[in-house]
């Protein structure tokens, strides 16, 4: 079985700090075989994570829609935020990603669905993220579980690191596979290894936020 994380960000995103290196060699200390970087509406620290470890890393985004966040897995050519869910589901599947919901039911931060929403763009996805570690409410997830459940749809979880001590909190124990399609293949049997993490965690990301802001966007670079 492969230990896959499936929603970490890096730099690249507004509100982390963690360079591509440093969240490599997180996840190699950790035993990860498989790690997703889905930073925020930008594939720049995935790009530069894959080209580090190309078997281990898999380029993802997490892209604002005008309703919620999608969470997409290779992705080979950056979407860009704001687009209808329709539009953005489009564009992911003419490269061929997997394609995710972004905690669907946390209804404390922006990028949470409501469920005529969810029901619409269901046919159009491969899962829903079923368990984030960051959601601040474990009702949100229990909420998204049984909504997967009840619908037949895929779950995927993850940590939604932010910093490397996060990292592999919530991993996804699928059989080997290659590629999108491998992965649509196994996800259905998956298992998973989940672990809440506190509301703390959340001062991370807006330590970052504020940092990056403080130095007008300096912390950027990669």
């Amino acid at each position: 079985m492969l230990k896959m994380e499936f929603h970490c960000h890096t730099i690249a995103s507004k509100d982390s700090l963690l360079h591509p290196a440093d969240l490599v060699s997180a996840a190699r200390g950790r035993g990860i075989d498989r790690v997703v970087v889905t930073d925020h509406n930008s594939i720049a620290g995935a790009v530069a994570a894959k080209a580090l470890d190309p078997e281990l890393v898999i380029v993802g985004e997490e892209i604002m829609t005008t309703q919620g966040e999608i969470l997409a897995a290779y992705v080979t050519g950056e979407i860009p935020p704001g687009l209808s869910p329709r539009e953005t589901i489009r564009r992911l599947r003419e490269q061929g990603a997997f394609v995710s919901v972004s905690h669907p039911f946390d209804r404390l931060r922006e990028g949470g669905w409501n469920e005529p929403d969810l029901l619409e763009i269901l046919p159009l996805v491969d899962a829903i993220e079923v368990f984030n570690s960051r959601c601040m409410l474990p009702s949100f997830n229990t909420q998204a579980g049984k909504f997967a459940t009840r619908n037949g749809i895929p779950g995927t979880v993850g940590s939604d690191a932010h910093a490397a001590l996060e990292l592999g909190r919530a991993l996804l124990l699928v059989d080997s596979f290659d590629g999108p399609d491998g992965l649509r293949g196994v996800i259905r049997h998956a298992s998973t290894r989940v672990k809440w993490s506190p509301p703390w965690f959340h001062l991370i990301s807006r330590y970052a936020s504020l940092r990056k802001r403080m130095n007008n966007g300096l912390d950027m670079s990669i």
